[in-house]
């Protein structure tokens, strides 16, 4: 009871923002399980979210477009397809800028290496600052201020087993702290969660000089649960997923191609179980690892398909490989997110370096307002 009761404190408390109140809904288990039933919640949900500034000027449409070095991010099958031998990157996303929040970013980093002709390496870190977070309690008195943040690292090896299809693995750290620390006179000690996870990706294309069709699979994020406390024995999905991409290349001639693709996406996270028809907490947190991944395609924990997949679809005009322009269109579900928007982007190259900015257009009205709009992602890439 006394978990429940700060729970709410806890929530009535906060300033922002919606991906605490997602984390916290794993930390604190006293809330009304039938919110969010039949609805699909992860721990660490800043892993869905693109990071580079490329794919998101295309809806995040990324899995079987052309390679590019931010494919580090996604689709690592892509890398020892790429022209250039080595490079670096860096990206940044303000966040929720829109609400009119200025300390909530996403922030990444990332290196390839081709070591040969047939294979690659590389590595890469997210970095997600929640901002500064105010906790209160039931009567509105401010009690701890805290800076949550999370963050992955990734290491990857790439290789071509054929001309024209090639296999990427990667192992990934995942740390996430929203809170530590007891709060208010909770017994419960939390702390930060721990996992490593790993992604399977293939990406096959129909001509060696990139021109036809293009197709990527990724599985990512295949990995252990979270654990936010010593006391809590329950642990908590991280958002595993299931992509599918097609892509077409024409080339009009040597300098002017234009690429359209889509995207599939599905999380393969259980919902939560409807405690009416006789589900139970237990059945829902003591399911494996692998077991979840099946049994959210089943009726008992999988929502309706229509609810549970997201679609990226895009194009992006190249012109001689100095200067891009790209837009995009993102489709999910009401029910899951209302994620639903349009982007733009472009970018251009110059001597060893190429710089890539994307923009999401505004939507909706009132409270119906994408939280989203007008965000603005950054990025640039430097080979050697």
């Amino acid at each position: 009871m006394n978990i429940m009761k700060n729970a709410l404190s806890v929530i009535l408390g906060m300033k922002k923002n919606i991906f605490v109140l997602a984390g916290l809904f794993f930390i604190c288990q006293g809330l009304d399980a039938q919110i969010y039933n039949k609805r699909i919640n992860t721990a660490v949900p800043f892993m869905r979210i693109s990071p580079d500034a490329r794919s998101a000027g295309m809806g995040n449409l990324s899995l079987a477009m052309s390679p590019e070095a931010n494919d580090l991010f996604g689709n690592t099958a892509k890398l020892p397809m790429l022209e250039k031998n080595s490079g670096f990157l860096i990206n940044y996303t303000p966040w929720l800028k829109d609400l009119g929040l200025s300390d909530v970013y996403l922030a990444s980093m990332g290196y390839y290496k081709k070591l040969n002709e047939f294979s690659s390496i590389n590595s890469s870190l997210r970095f997600f600052s929640l901002g500064n977070i105010t906790f209160s309690d039931e009567y509105g008195t401010q009690y701890l201020d805290t800076k949550p943040s999370e963050f992955s690292f990734d290491a990857g090896y790439s290789i071509l087993l054929t001309q024209n299809l090639s296999l990427g693995v990667t192992l990934r750290y995942i740390n996430s702290r929203l809170v530590q620390g007891a709060l208010l006179n909770s017994s419960t000690n939390f702390r930060a969660g721990n996992t490593l996870a790993g992604d399977i990706s293939l990406f096959f294309k129909q001509n060696e000089n990139g021109h036809g069709f293009h197709a990527g699979l990724l599985m990512s994020n295949l990995g252990g649960k979270i654990n936010y406390s010593n006391e809590n024995t329950r642990k908590y999905f991280i958002p595993a997923n299931l992509g599918l991409g097609l892509g077409y290349l024409t080339k009009f001639d040597s300098d002017n191609s234009l690429e359209f693709g889509i995207d599939v996406n599905r999380l393969l996270v259980p919902a939560y179980p409807d405690l009416s028809t006789g589900g139970t907490d237990d059945q829902y947190f003591n399911q494996s690892v692998v077991s979840s991944w099946f049994n959210s395609f089943t009726k008992q924990y999988g929502p309706p398909l229509g609810e549970t997949l997201k679609a990226s679809v895009g194009a992006e005009y190249n012109y001689n490989s100095i200067f891009y322009l790209r837009t995009g269109y993102t489709y999910e579900s009401q029910v899951s997110s209302n994620g639903q928007y349009f982007t733009l982007g472009t970018s251009f190259q110059y001597l060893q370096s190429k710089f890539n900015i994307s923009y999401l257009v505004p939507s909706g009205g009132g409270l119906s307002r994408n939280p989203l709009s007008n965000t603005i992602r950054f990025g640039s890439i430097f080979y050697f």
